[in-house]
């Protein structure tokens, strides 16, 4: 038997779990959900956690909030039955059901090979949100280092849900681990197959830290860039203010009203003041023109 559910809730588990002498605390967890992906094993049945991942369309990252959504699936093992429960809307499961009922060979294996079906999908589900993250670094890639100004925000959004794909994706390798070992549990057929799921799962963690990594050093050569764009900004202001500080100083001097001073009732003296005032300036704005200031 195979009995799907979708976001149960207390009473509807309660029930599940008093047919099937589930354990309490498995019970507890399936409802609950938010649990990291694991394996354990309550007497005769098998609890197994798979964290779901989905590419959250997006026609650009400075558009969007979310890049991956996540949910669960909880599965239950018996000796003849599977229990799956699924929290969210990221993998459904119904066209695999009906996929293997056409297959009656290799439901003839036992509940188990449900485990396999599904753990494969999830990761499958994995490949696919990867293959889809290559687009949202080349497009941030090509924003930090080609474009006129930084956007940091794009590249901490991808680095957080970098960070939530690992929280999925790298537990569920000692999970799977766990369930290829010799064990109890599930045939030898089964395990063999899901060793081809953990190989994959490992191409998915590699992939994911080379991700980790860039984004570290995206961020790194971002920030960079905006402290490289504010020195540039400063030395730009600090250029004008110079500039501003000569005619601001003879104008403050001439400007303080004493009887006895130089050239002060002299007939050009207004002209000749103006025109040195335009010869600092000039000679201050070539100067930090020369020097890449302005």
């Amino acid at each position: 038997m195979w009995l799907g559910l979708h976001s149960p809730d207390d009473a509807q588990m309660a029930a599940v779990a008093t047919v099937f002498d589930l354990h309490e605390l498995a019970v507890e967890d399936a409802v609950v959900a938010h649990q990291r992906p694991k394996v354990e094993a309550y007497g005769d049945t098998l609890f197994v956690v798979l964290r779901t991942l989905a590419y959250v369309d997006h026609a650009s990252m400075a558009e969007t909030a979310e890049v991956v959504s996540t949910g669960e699936i909880m599965i239950f093992l018996g000796a003849d039955y599977v229990i799956t429960v699924r929290h969210g809307e990221q993998t459904e499961l119904a066209t695999m059901r009906h996929r293997m009922e056409e297959v009656p060979s290799a439901l003839a294996v036992g509940p188990s090979v449900v485990l396999h079906a599904v753990a494969d999908r999830v990761v499958d589900a994995y490949l696919a949100v990867v293959d889809e993250m290559d687009t949202d670094l080349a497009e941030i890639e090509t924003t930090v280092f080609t474009g006129p100004t930084v956007d940091i925000d794009p590249v901490y959004l991808l680095k957080r849900e970098v960070i939530e794909f690992r929280r999925a994706s790298t537990p569920l390798a000692a999970a799977l681990a766990r369930l290829t070992a010799p064990n109890p549990w599930l045939p030898d057929e089964v395990r063999t197959y899901l060793r081809d799921v953990s190989d994959h799962l490992t191409t998915v963690n590699d992939r994911v830290m080379d991700y980790d990594n860039l984004l570290s050093s995206m961020l790194d050569a971002a920030t960079a860039k905006v402290g490289i764009q504010q020195n540039t900004d400063m030395r730009m202001i600090t250029a004008w203010a110079a500039m501003a500080v000569a005619p601001t100083m003879i104008a403050g001097i001439y400007g303080m009203n004493f009887e006895n001073m130089p050239e002060l009732h002299w007939r050009y003296g207004y002209f000749v003041v103006l025109g040195l005032m335009a010869t600092i300036c000039f000679t201050l704005w070539r100067t930090f023109r020369k020097h890449g200031w302005l």
